[in-house]
Formats: C-alpha cells, structure tokens, sequence
C-alpha cells in the first residue's frame, strides 16, 4: 500500500487484518538462538480451558507482551512460553453440565474413563478458542512450546513432587476442617470460596446445666450444627462462669451430656462469652476440640443433607433441618429471642452454593519448613522482587501466618494422586509408579488441587524434573512473572516455596503486580451486576491497539483500572492522530526509506529541538519501562508524539516542504527518523498500527519485531536547542492566546514585538523569525531589548521576555488592565506557594537538591512576571 492509498481514518480492522498470521508464518517469536544474548524469559499465567478470556487476561497478557516485544528488540534472547490450565473444578462443573444438557448423562453413568475423554474433548475446543483470542490482542509467544498442566511431562514433575514431599514427611493424609462444596462435592481452596453478605440470625440459645443449677445462653447462626455439639466453652479468665468450669450440659434436642471447657479462643466481649463447640463443622471449634481431645461428629452427608447423626433429622436438606431445629428449640423452652442480622457468608464460586465447613479426610502438605525456606530466601540475594514493593509484605504476611494445605479435590478431571491402598490390609502406598501387583491395589480416587500443579508452572514447562533440558538450563530461572494482585497468596507463594524447594532457585526475578478491571463506577465486574466486558468486542469495535493502549497506561503498577467507552475511543483517536501524522510525512517525503535519509549538519532549529526531544523521550520511556511503570511511560510518548511531533515539528516542517528549501532533503530525513524511532518505541504497546506504518519507511525484507530497539545518541541531544525552541513555542502560544482573548482571526496580521534584555533570546528568535512569522500572521516583527510604548497594547509576560501587540480600536485599556490585574493575582498566588515551600524547613531538608533549585527558580520568575506585569499596568493606567 503507499502512502497516499493509505485511508484518511484509520481503519483498525483493515491495519490488523492478518498481520498476526503473516508474524506465526516468518517464526518471529521464537527464541533467537543467539548463545551471546542474554536470555529473558516469561512464562504465562495460565488462563483456565473453560471458556472466553476476558479484560483481566487481555492486561495480563498485554503487559506480558509490552515486556517481551521490547527485550526481544532490544536484543535479548527471549522466550515467551504460553500454556494453559486445566481448571479441575470450572472444567468438570462445564463438561457435567454439558452431558446433562446434552445427553441427559451424569458422569457417574459415563464412567470415568469415558468421562475424562470427554473433558479432553472440551479441553480442545476450547483452547483453540483461546488462542484465537490470543491472536486478536496480538500476543507474541512461542507456541512451538505451549504446554498444559496434564501433559504428561508436567504429570511426570507433580508425581514426583507428590512423593518427594510424601517421603520427606511434608505430605500426610488425615481429617480436617476443609471448605466444602456441597453442590459439586469436593474440598475447595481458599481462593474458591467467595465471602458475601447475606441476612441471617442470631438465635440465642439456653443449655440447660446437668445438675439442674440453671443454663447457660449462648447465640448461633447456625442452630442445625447443634446436633453435632461435643462441647460449650468459656474464657478462662472469665470470672463469670469460672464455677462452671468442668461442669456438663444437656445437649437440646439430642440429650446429650457435653462438657463445659476453658479455652482462650473464646471472646469474653462477645455475646454471652459463652459458644457451642462442634469440632466437624468449624475450623476454630475444630482446633478447641483437638486441644481438649473432644469427639468430633460429623452430622452432614456430602451433599449438605443430614446424615444418620443427626437424628430424627436425617435425611433434611440443612435448611429444611434448621427450620425444623428452630421449631423444636421453641417447643422445647431452649430460644431465648432471634436477632437479625447481616453476616459474611462463603459461596462456592463456581456452584454458588454456601460452602460447608465440614470435617473430611484429605491429603494435606506441611507448610511450617517450605513457609520459612521462603521467608528466608527473601534475605538472599536469589530474593524475588516485587513491583510494586509494597506486594512483598503481602507475600510475607501469609507466609508467615500459612496454615497446611489441603491438595486433595474430590474430581474426576486432574493429576490423579499417585498413592494406592492395598485392598485387604488398607496399607497406603505413594510412587511415581502403581505397586507391581496392582490387581491388589486401589489408587486413591481423588486428584490435586489445580494450584498444585501450576505451583510447578515456571519449571515444569521448561522440562524439570529433567534438569538436563536445553530450556531449563537456559530459561530457568525465568525474568518476570505478571499477575494480578489477587492471587499472590494462591499462587505466586506457592510457585516460590515449590521452586526453592525442588530447585533451589526462586522461580522468577521480578513479580509485576496489577490490579483488577473495574466498571466506569468503580464495581468489580461480574455476571450478576451485568458489567462485564468481552474483551473481543472491544477490539472489533476499537482495535486491539486502542485496547492495549487504555490497559497499558490506565494505571499505575498495583492500582485497579476503571474501564469506560470514553477511555477506548481517546485510545482510538490518539492512533488516529498517529495514523494521519504519518500519513502526511509520508505523502512529502519522496518515498524516502530509512537507508536513504540523509542527516547532515544543514539541521533547523526545529530539526534539532525534536531529535533533542526524542532522545530524552528514548531515555525516559526505557527507563521507565525497566520500572514496569507502563503509565507514566505512555503519558511520555503520548506527549512527545501528539504535542512535540504532530502540533509543533510536523508544522514547522511545511515551509522547508513546501518551499523546496535546499534543507528539505535533512527535513525529510529527520520526519523519517524520529518517526521510525517513536514506532519502534510504541511497537511494544501497539504492535499491529506501528507494523503496518513502519513498512512504509523499513528496508525491504525487515519487521518491526525485529528491529532494534532506540537508544539514546548522544550527538543529537542540545540542551540550547530544547531551550531556543521552547521560549520559541512560548512566544507563538502567547500571541495565539491574545489573539484568542481579544478575538483577533489568524487571518488578521498583527504588529508584534518581543522585548527581553536577555541577548542570547534575541539571537535565537531573530535567527527563527520566520517561524514566528509563520505561525503568527505578523505585519511587523521587532525584537529587542527595549521598546518605546506609547500606544494600547495587549501584553503577555513570559520568563524570559515580554510580548507585545498595539490593538488600537480593538480593544480598551480599561479591559486590558482588569486582564492583567487578573494575571497579577494569579502570579501573586504562585509566588506565595513557592515561597511557603521553600520557607518550610522540611521540604527544603528532605527533597533532593534539584527539586529545592527548581523551585527557587520557579520563584524568581513568577516574582520577575509579577513586576513586569504590574509595571505594565502603571504605564496603561498612565495612559488612561
């Protein structure tokens, strides 16, 4: 396509189409194999093969690619692994519903068997749908490497973490309050169960004491857990019911004798002080019942039904049952009153249904020595670092306060546990392999938690526990992990600990933390308030340039980002305004290719100011990138580009274009030039726009994934030229601003003069006047350090000169006074902040000296305006 072919608006549908294609087809993002560059390598987050990405993947993996697209160009030898998690419960929950949807078959009628074939199926397509989705948002990974969590050599590393850790002691199967998920029927990690309000009650109850002395009162939210009561408990220090201590209570409705124990847990200003303790229906009653060896019973069946401990009450659903307990409490004399209330409540977040603290045999790993090795390793120099810093005490807090995990669920879809019970003795067998007289033998049923083998995901991608694997050695450790602050605990602690414990290296150097997508209100997305966003809506309607753009440079590093329509579409306009840019260069440059420009010494003052800019640009946006701080680095090259590029150079250019200077070949060479490197700094963020503009100015055979990366030229940074066209634009923007004030067209010229004592600004804009002549419609331009005023002039003071303009019969000195007393109110507000900070003994201690000198000069300038202005206003009134 050439230039002038190019559409008017940009047209993100027609700049992304096939681009992705044409980059898989020419192998571009696959390792160099450059053995002198340095590796730099990522591995994903693996998104769960149950259905569509959404906003969060598209900034996780829009981060991800910003970081890898740029330490490729910058000559790395980078490797982005992409993969994929199975999700053992989402995926199971989906494929169960499915069969029921579709061939009226629970997963017990299929089989196991055949119920895993068909997971796998479902597996398939909907992975493909997610790499399609990849492909969308541009998304450079090496799918030569794409792995899955069962694949069977991540199967080979999660066995043999299962039985190392087994052998070692720091795995055990015993009984346990777990989250329960009674819908779905399998143990839950934390991170699964998601805590809501929801009304509830308090019911307070009277126990009456077994010797006939009185009761005690207690409240409960939950009265059907009573049936599994084996005690009540009170403060020790209690002074109450120190009497009561090792005394017994009848149990209401079940006539049993329970005691009345002294534990610290309990809270003597909560309620009565005194609480009912079920040890198989909650982790704290639990763990006061381990203390005082109570028994535990388990009133419930899986399914949240009432089981055969529960009396006349089995077989109730738990709310039929606590209905019925109610009722029975009542006509017993046992309720005391019923208190309404709001309470935080656990709902699965895959079935929705309230989760059940219940007392189960599972597979636990020890965590107290793999929480400390992690602790500790924080001290070395093989630390893991967090962006931002503050998300380390995070990881360190629940290291710190970490209890055993539960690893094992209660599915069908996932890594098997590799432990067999021996059919006549119950003898429990852990290996990599089943026992050699297998027939005798029956392998545990249940599977790990997902989190157990994606706790694997750094290492066990590139080929662990072979540690001999060329991916391993080169890749391993990885760079950079990016992920959501959400899961620092779930998954981030436990790819740390399993890593320093299996490999002895931390598994990542850096951990970018983000935050979470959020509406235009502020509400965390979700199908109940239907607020979510499809990610690839947003593309078909913005490209996914916009989108990476908005999510790059929305936030700063830990912080939520609000999502909006209005945001999208300034995304879009500001690669509008890129588009056409580039378009106009291109349509006067000759065809000009970046091999063919010519920068010599014949440089324009302009010429020389945008490739001093562009190099502090270059230095910036690098810098700030080796910071993860995406968002500053964007405002950068969003004002370098939209302000320094298109308002001013691109501007100031037309003359030398126009007119056919002798100068316009260098001008041509330096629009080329400082637009090929803004691409190349931009290609991380907008891959498919920069690409597509790029291949207009590349050599033939070239691509932008490949090219390298800017770095500052020293020869081209001018401190003198930066300042020149500065107080250049200053000038040209206050006769834009009087004209503007005073209503004054463009198309009217105007006698203008520019008065400053300064001898080094009087040079510098008589050597540009042509500028100001240009872009200021001048009638007549003087330039000097004193001018005689006897006439109406309209005035703009800047710091280093004063612009002046007679506009006889256009406007009134009355107007022009009360203009400029409102200047001198507005610079008397600023000499009195400056002065307030500097005067603060504070500030000038602790902020560094460049900020300190910054701002002293800032006051000498506003008190040098005020004077200058306030001289003004004596000679206008003089006039008057």
């Amino acid at each position: 396509m050439k230039a002038e072919e190019m559409s008017t608006k940009y047209q993100p549908q027609e700049v992304e189409s096939g681009k992705y294609q044409s980059w898989l087809e020419e192998d571009l993002f696959k390792p160099s194999g450059d053995k002198k560059a340095k590796p730099y390598s990522i591995v994903i987050p693996p998104p769960n093969v149950t259905g569509k990405l959404h906003l969060g993947h598209a900034w996780d993996v829009t981060l991800q690619d910003m970081i890898i697209r740029q330490k490729r160009m910058q000559g790395f030898d980078t490797l982005w692994l992409p993969g994929m998690d199975h999700a053992g419960i989402a995926t199971q929950a989906k494929v169960e519903e499915k069969l029921r949807r579709e061939e009226s078959i629970s997963r017990h009628e299929l089989g196991r068997e055949k119920f895993v074939e068909k997971t796998w199926e479902w597996k398939e397509e909907y992975a493909e749908t997610i790499r399609q989705q990849w492909a969308k948002m541009g998304i450079s990974v090496d799918y030569s490497r794409e792995r899955f969590t069962l694949d069977e050599g991540l199967n080979e590393a999660v066995r043999k973490v299962f039985v190392d850790l087994y052998q070692k002691g720091w795995i055990y199967r015993g009984e346990y309050i777990i989250n329960w998920d009674p819908e779905f029927q399998t143990a839950l990690s934390d991170i699964e169960v998601v805590y809501q309000d929801d009304p509830g009650n308090f019911w307070h109850l009277r126990y009456p004491l077994a010797d006939g002395s009185g009761y005690v009162e207690l409240a409960t939210t939950r009265p059907e857990t009573l049936l599994g009561d084996t005690a009540v408990a009170v403060n020790p220090k209690d002074d109450r019911y120190q009497d009561l201590i090792g005394k017994t209570v009848i149990l209401p409705l079940m006539d049993r004798e329970i005691p009345i124990v002294a534990d610290d847990y309990v809270d003597r200003e909560f309620g009565t002080g005194v609480v009912k303790i079920t040890p198989a229906h909650d982790p704290n009653d639990f763990a006061v019942g381990n203390r005082h060896d109570l028994p535990r019973i388990n009133v419930m069946n899986d399914d949240a039904t009432m089981n055969e401990n529960a009396g006349k009450y089995q077989g109730m659903t738990r709310e039929e049952c606590r209905k019925a307990v109610v009722e029975d409490l009542e006509a017993g004399g046992f309720l005391i009153k019923v208190e309404e209330i709001v309470h935080s409540v656990g709902h699965s977040e895959r079935s929705h249904a309230v989760v059940e603290p219940r007392l189960s045999t599972q597979w636990f790993v020890k965590m107290d020595q793999l929480a400390k090795e992690a602790i500790a390793n924080q001290e070395t120099d093989n630390r893991v670092d967090f962006y931002p810093p503050r998300f380390e005490n995070t990881f360190l807090t629940w290291m710190e306060n970490v209890h055993d995990w539960v690893i094992s669920r209660q599915l069908w879809w996932g890594h098997q546990i590799p432990a067999w019970y021996h059919k006549t003795t119950g003898e429990v067998y852990v290996g990599l392999e089943a026992p050699q007289d297998a027939e005798n033998w029956r392998q545990e049923s249940d599977v790990l938690d997902t989190w157990f083998s994606s706790a694997l995901w750094p290492f066990s991608t590139m080929g662990w526990p072979d540690e001999g694997q060329a991916d391993y050695q080169r890749y391993f450790p990885t760079d950079t992990l990016v992920t959501g602050y959400d899961i620092i605990f779930f998954w981030v602690s436990r790819m740390i600990f399993q890593s320093l414990e299996f490999t002895h290296k931390r598994p990542f150097k850096n951990v970018l933390i983000h935050g979470l997508i959020r509406d235009a209100q502020g509400r965390k997305m979700s199908k109940s308030l239907g607020n979510g966003v499809d990610p690839m809506d947003v593309v078909d309607e913005y490209g996914a340039d916009a989108l990476r753009w908005f999510l790059a440079t929305g936030s700063t590093p830990g912080q939520d980002v609000r999502y909006s329509t209005e945001k999208m579409a300034a995304a879009w306009n500001f690669i509008n305004k890129i588009w056409n840019a580039s378009r106009y260069v291109l349509m006067n440059v000759d065809d000009l290719k970046l091999d063919q420009i010519e920068i010599g010494q014949d440089l324009t003052l302009a010429d020389r100011w945008i490739l001093s800019k562009l190099q502090t640009t270059i230095e910036e946006v690098t810098r700030l990138f080796e910071k993860f701080e995406f968002g500053e680095a964007g405002r950068i090259l969003y004002h370098f580009i939209w302000n320094d590029y298109c308002d001013w150079y691109i501007e100031m250019t037309k003359e030398q274009l126009q007119a056919d200077h002798l100068n316009s070949r260098t001008t041509q060479s330096v629009l080329i030039y400082v637009l090929d490197q803004f691409l190349r700094l931009l290609h991380p963020i907008m891959p498919f726009v920069t690409e597509e503009i790029w291949q207009h100015i590349a050599p033939s055979g070239a691509n932008l994934c490949h090219a390298k990366y800017p770095e500052v030229k020293v020869e081209y940074q001018n401190d003198h030229s930066e300042k020149a066209m500065d107080q250049l634009i200053q000038v040209i923007t206050a006769v834009r601003q009087i004209r503007n004030e005073m209503n004054t067209p463009l198309s009217k010229p105007l006698d203008i003069m520019i008065q400053t004592k300064e001898a080094q600004v009087i040079t510098d804009l008589q050597d540009n006047q042509a500028y100001i002549d240009r872009f200021c419609h001048c009638q007549s331009l003087k330039i000097g350090d004193e001018f005689a005023v006897d006439e109406e002039m309209v005035t703009q003071t800047l710091p280093f000169a004063q612009v002046l303009i007679p506009l006889a019969g256009l406007i009134k000195i009355e107007d022009e006074i009360q203009r400029l007393q409102s200047e001198v109110s507005r610079l008397q507000s600023e000499v009195t902040r400056a002065s307030k900070k500097l005067d603060n003994e504070s500030f000038v201690a602790k902020a560094p000296e460049a900020v300190v000198e910054q701002e002293r000069q800032k006051l000498t300038q506003y008190e040098e305006q005020l004077q200058a202005v306030k001289a003004r206003i004596e000679t206008l009134q003089s006039m008057n």
